[in-house]
């Protein structure tokens, strides 16, 4: 609490340095926010936790040092909860149970013990897979050192180094407060994405797609749609024109990085709207 305290304080100083940071740190902090989300939203989640694609040893590379610079726990206790999460949403088995509540959900299963049966359930789920890739377990055992360089000392060294930014200005603005923006996005995901908007696909889940938690997590709002067909490599509908994640995910794909990507069938997706679907799409 003390620590997600300090933090969200130091993002709000943040917000002050703004008009006297030099633009190209401003724009540093933002890829810098990009390369944290693609992370977590082609890393930890698409790739690792859903295996909705195939991804060659340098892309993998490169999304477990992005990871790192997410700081949102290693690829294999992320996944290891996503996978939970999927299994039992919205009982006392999902780590961030939306039923307890908008605060529970964004932020606050963080603060307290893991329900039993989060554990428990989660103890008969397999995950050997993760830790057959030799990427998961190097990030696993040097996590606290490549977090440290990636989320921390990188985005604070270029502005210093490069065009001569204050080492002040360039911590808290691409460190801190970027670190703070990309915290709170991907607990909306969470949280808002679980309470608000419609359910196109299945009304009976909670899951829902939202606008705004699309525009700032790079495409995973469509969430009513991924809880329904969470091997889809998109996480959204075939066509569905603002998802910066399925973006990079296809160009590695023309690149020769990306291969077996996961989709589901127009008929499916039809066919689900039709039978389980609030007509809303």
């Amino acid at each position: 609490v003390v620590l997600m305290g300090l933090l969200h304080l130091g993002a709000v100083y943040a917000l002050s340095l703004v008009p006297r940071a030099h633009i190209l740190t401003l724009l540093w902090a933002y890829f810098c926010f990009l390369l944290t989300a693609l992370g977590v939203t082609a890393g930890a989640h698409r790739l690792w936790s859903h295996r909705s694609y195939k991804a060659k040893l340098p892309l993998r590379i490169f999304l477990a040092a992005a990871n790192s610079m997410a700081f949102q726990n290693d690829i294999y206790e992320w996944s290891r909860d996503h996978r939970v999460h999927h299994k039992y949403s919205e009982t006392d088995a999902d780590p961030h149970n939306a039923r307890r509540g908008f605060f529970f959900s964004h932020i606050g299963w963080l603060f307290v013990r893991k329900h039993r049966d989060v554990i428990e359930k989660g103890r008969k789920l397999d995950f050997t897979d993760l830790l057959d890739d030799p990427v998961v377990r190097f990030q696993r055992k040097y996590y606290k050192s490549s977090v440290v360089l990636m989320c921390f000392v990188l985005p604070t060294f270029v502005p210093w180094y490069l065009w001569g930014e204050s080492l002040w200005n360039a911590y808290f603005l691409a460190s801190i407060l970027r670190y703070t923006i990309s915290l709170n996005v991907t607990w909306l995901v969470n949280s808002a994405a679980h309470m608000y908007g419609n359910r196109p696909y299945d009304k009976n889940i909670n899951p829902r797609q939202n606008t705004l938690v699309t525009l700032g997590a790079i495409g995973e709002g469509f969430h009513n749609y991924h809880h329904t067909f969470p091997f889809d490599y998109s996480a959204s509908e075939l066509g569905l024109k603002f998802n910066p994640t399925t973006w990079f995910i296809d160009f590695m794909f023309w690149l020769g990085l990306v291969t077996d990507r996961k989709q589901a069938p127009k008929e499916m997706i039809q066919a689900r709207k039709e039978r389980t679907g609030d007509g809303s799409a």
